[in-house]
């Protein structure tokens, strides 16, 4: 099978002051270049994908997603904010109400759409990559997430990880970085979190919940 690179499918927000791209490089050598909207770092993971129309807050924060690369395939998220991290639940007293743990246990989060600071709900206290950038973690948009959910579904479980445009390389000339993609964008080593017993060094807390069943 031929490698591809696959530039970004839709426009830059308007008004964004983060100009950088973000190449998302799979095992099997196939590239999805996105915009920047989390952390701006480079990181490897295993990918995995939700299929949820809501539940982003819920999806990032489940310590069953320890160290992946998390691909959401709804069209359109960040659309509803986040909620408060202070408000904490009354059950678990140490976990905030409206998440599965108190941080965000994905590596790295893949969207097709993002609504930027662009989001509206009564309980939201942030947007999406506000709250991101607050714990370190990459995010990318501008991704066919259906289309690489569909080859994650064929391939099997695979690596991947999420390269940042190196600096000096503003407003991400896209087509000219898919004929030579790697020149432009930092590299790290890849990681299998499958290769870490998440348990034993205590990543997986005891008193969370979590989404999957």
């Amino acid at each position: 099978m031929a490698q591809r690179t696959y530039v970004p499918i839709s426009a830059r927000l308007r008004g964004s002051t983060d100009e950088s791209l973000v190449a998302l490089e799979l095992q099997d050598g196939v590239v999805y270049q996105g915009y920047s909207f989390g952390a701006p770092k480079s990181i490897a993971g295993e990918l995995v994908f939700q299929t949820g129309m809501v539940g982003y807050p819920e999806s990032v924060t489940d310590p069953s997603y320890r160290g992946q690369i998390l691909v959401i395939t709804f069209p359109l998220v960040g659309n509803y904010g986040v909620p408060s991290r202070e408000t904490m639940d009354d059950l678990l007293k140490d976990v905030p109400l409206h998440f599965e743990s108190s941080e965000i246990h994905i590596a790295g989060l893949v969207v097709a759409s993002y609504a930027g600071e662009d989001y509206s709900h009564y309980l939201a206290t942030s947007s999406l990559g506000a709250w991101l950038k607050e714990q370190g973690v990459p995010a990318m948009y501008g991704v066919d997430t259906r289309a690489l959910t569909k080859r994650i579904r064929d391939e099997g479980s695979m690596l991947g990880r999420m390269l940042l445009q190196k600096q000096g390389l503003t407003n991400g000339n896209a087509t000219r970085l898919s004929e030579d993609w790697r020149s432009g964008f930092e590299t790290v080593e890849w990681s299998n979190p499958n290769a870490t017993n998440l348990v034993a060094d205590g990543e997986l807390s005891s008193n969370a919940p979590s989404n999957c069943f």
